[in-house]
């Protein structure tokens, strides 16, 4: 028997989620596209001809390095979104900070002149060709039965469409930050979601991998769904927000349960 659905949730008509690290798993992803690019450069014809010290620096990457290369890149995403001040930052979107950052990681990692700038530029769009979790488009595709399901995500629009095509996710509306001239966590991004899917706050129920995100998608009214993801929490669990978390969470989906097939679940949607 399913269990009830929590009280707090019963009149929610619509969930956004949160993308990286809630629905795609991008650290295997990207780690394992610049591993097979560090190979595939280091078996080409041309290879011989780039710097030493570059060449040298490749050939010395281990996956250790590729993976904290790859969690570098993410932290710049999450400093450049935070910087962010709608009215004052110059607009600037995800795709062309991930390909900036790029740029700059090659470089303080001893890789500059390694790739070419198209090889940047591919290598960049990566975010676009990010593996779901192996829950993520039974569960979306499940939940979007009974509810209106959206990105609520700071990629932009195009990054997110390619996403749900290339995931096969099922979303039925595409929700970017940039639509709102914003990133998360500013509260027009949550009002303005909710405002462009035709519901109030208290009837949008925000999906996330962090805390942070359900936090602030709490304080402008919405719902919140906590779904544990490996390595994606910055909230320590011995930490007092995070105690607290546990009681204000409408609904907290662990590490070792289905994702979103378990919110589903416990939403009441059978299989």
């Amino acid at each position: 028997m399913a269990p009830p659905i929590p009280e707090a949730l019963r009149n929610v008509k619509a969930l956004t989620f949160d993308v990286f690290g809630t629905v795609v798993d991008f650290r295997w992803t990207i780690q394992q596209e610049l591993a097979e690019r560090a190979r595939e450069k280091i078996a080409s014809p041309t290879f011989g001809s780039l710097p030493e010290s570059p060449r040298a620096r490749l050939e010395a990457m281990t996956d250790g390095d590729w993976a904290t290369f790859v969690q570098e890149w993410r932290t710049s995403y999450h400093v450049f979104t935070a910087a962010f001040v709608p009215g004052k930052t110059e607009w600037k979107d995800v795709d062309a900070h991930f390909y900036d950052a790029l740029v700059e990681l090659l470089g303080k990692w001893g890789l500059k002149g390694i790739f070419t700038e198209d090889e940047i530029k591919e290598i960049g769009l990566v975010w676009h060709r990010l593996k779901p979790w192996n829950d993520s488009a039974a569960g979306i595709q499940r939940l979007g039965t009974r509810y209106v399901t959206s990105t609520l995500s700071n990629g932009n629009k195009s990054l997110l469409k390619d996403l749900n095509e290339h995931g096969g996710l099922g979303f039925r509306e595409i929700i970017s930050t940039a639509d709102y001239g914003a990133y998360k966590p500013h509260p027009s991004t949550y009002l303005g979601a909710a405002s462009t899917l035709g519901f109030r706050p208290e009837e949008v129920a925000m999906v996330a991998a962090h805390l942070g995100d359900l936090a602030s998608a709490r304080s402008n009214g919405l719902k919140t769904i906590y779904v544990e993801r490996p390595q994606e929490e910055a909230w320590g669990v011995d930490e007092d927000r995070y105690k607290e978390a546990r009681e204000w969470v409408d609904l907290w989906v662990a590490e070792c349960e289905d994702g979103f097939l378990e919110v589903a679940r416990r939403l009441g949607i059978s299989e």
